[in-house]
């Protein structure tokens, strides 16, 4: 586990697809959605639509809130370096996709809104604002970052002394400005390499990825909920569906509440003897989630 490990995490933490959990507001599935991939159950599958994977280099993206723009990356083969693309649904069909300079994208719920770590822009008649500055309380954040309806922002922050561990706080907004990060106690900070947080709309359960005794040999995805009274329960291992003897990371719930995403991949050795990351989008019936909820 390493620095260069956490980077290509936070790609798919910033790449996986998010969203709000408030299912029963969206209507049924079209050809639109997901590319017209058949949905996944309750096994996780290979999220690769052939529109942006013709040949199998996609590596992970991000559906903007009303489902016409995606944002992708694809890597390795003939993209040395990772490229960076959106492609666009317009007069009633996917477009041809182009490179863009927006890296890592997340969407606020209700669509106003573009942010990945310490940056935003908003939403305009003309487009997409400039690059714009979060604030200070983001000025230790690091992998990941998840804004809930309320306007929390959950995320990691990294202190030398923390030597890598890493530590998941939270900002919460009071009139009208987001307060200095509080860090959250020991059902979630457990562990080393704590990164790209997911918290649900509602604040009822908080998703990770971290590298524990208890796991599966790498980084895997945990999950803790809420008790009647509020507090954080201790975490869980999301289970052998979810994470194997590969590095998992960077859950992410779809904006119609449907699906879970998240990355799944390892380090290659390449000739020369550097390691090359190689990861893939998953994605998962949120349903997985309820089954994990514990009955209080």
């Amino acid at each position: 586990m390493n620095h260069i490990y956490m980077s290509a995490c936070l790609l798919m933490s910033s790449m996986a697809v998010s969203g709000s959990t408030y299912a029963n507001e969206t209507p049924a599935m079209t050809k639109l959605d997901y590319f017209g991939e058949t949905p996944p159950g309750l096994t996780p599958k290979l999220f690769d639509p052939k529109i942006v994977s013709p040949d199998g280099r996609f590596e992970g993206g991000t559906f903007s809130s009303d489902m016409k723009e995606f944002y992708f990356t694809r890597k390795n083969g003939k993209y040395k370096n990772r490229v960076f693309f959106v492609i666009r649904y317009e007069n009633g069909r996917w477009g041809k996709e182009s490179e863009t300079d927006i890296r890592w994208p997340q969407f606020s719920l209700d669509g106003s809104m573009m942010y990945g770590g310490k940056w935003y822009r908003q939403k305009t008649d003309a487009g997409w604002s400039e690059l714009k500055k979060q604030g200070d309380f983001l000025k230790e954040q690091g992998h990941g970052v998840s804004i809930s309806a309320k306007g929390t922002y959950f995320f990691p922050f990294y202190k030398k002394e923390d030597k890598g561990k890493g530590n998941i706080g939270y900002s919460r907004v009071v009139n009208g400005k987001n307060q200095n990060p509080v860090k959250l106690g020991p059902q979630i900070n457990k562990g080393e390499w704590i990164a790209h947080p997911y918290i649900a709309p509602d604040e009822s359960y908080l998703m990770w990825d971290v590298v524990r005794d208890d796991g599966h040999g790498k980084s895997d995805i945990y999950i803790s909920f809420k008790d009647k009274k509020g507090a954080w329960l201790p975490a869980v291992n999301m289970g052998p569906l979810i994470n194997t003897n590969l590095n998992e990371s960077s859950p992410r719930v779809t904006h119609d509440g449907k699906y879970l995403f998240f990355s799944r991949g390892d380090w290659h050795v390449q000739d020369d003897g550097s390691q090359n990351w190689v990861g893939k989008s998953y994605w998962v019936d949120a349903q997985i989630i309820e089954g994990l909820r514990p009955k209080l």
